[in-house]
């Protein structure tokens, strides 16, 4: 059975990046909004945002962080990743600077966005938990091969991780 996951990624620069990866099909994953839907939504201000992140969230098991230039530090990609974790869900990174966007452009490897969170119960950041995976691979074509071939098991091993902290 195909987990139900939810995609975090930051928007502008990565949703071409993201809709690649989201496209694999080893696994269930939120439904996209569109540019039209995602900008009603960011009219409706913080609290709006906030509810329908907090409603894509709902019913899944693990939170997948795809990883770009400039993820780390962006307020809902925090948010994202703190609610999934507080909330029991399985967290995972996984780059995706190598993957080409719309126009053929690859972009520089961003910073690991686990390593701000530090665990009140050890002082240790989520970064000692969560894994971000980066695919060896400088081509495209490779670095999605190697995400479509470990996704699934990627997923599974978040879930783990998370039930057994």
């Amino acid at each position: 059975m195909a987990r139900r996951v939810f995609y975090s990624f930051h928007y502008l620069p990565d949703n071409w990046r993201a809709s690649q990866v989201r496209n694999i099909g080893v696994v269930e994953g939120n439904k996209p909004a569109s540019d039209n839907d995602w900008e009603t939504v960011k009219k409706g201000g913080d609290k709006s945002i906030q509810k329908w992140i907090d409603d894509q969230l709902n019913g899944r098991s693990c939170t997948v962080i795809l990883i770009g230039k400039d993820t780390v530090g962006r307020k809902w990609i925090d948010y994202e990743i703190e609610t999934s974790w507080n909330n029991s869900k399985g967290v995972v990174g996984i780059y995706v600077h190598n993957i080409k966007d719309s126009s053929g452009n690859q972009t520089t490897k961003g910073k690991n966005p686990f390593e701000k969170f530090t665990m009140k119960r050890d002082s240790k950041t989520l970064s000692s938990f969560v894994k971000a995976y980066d695919p060896p691979y400088s081509d495209s074509k490779q670095a999605y091969d190697y995400i479509s071939q470990n996704l699934s098991k990627w997923i599974e091993e978040a879930v783990k991780i998370r039930n057994e902290y």
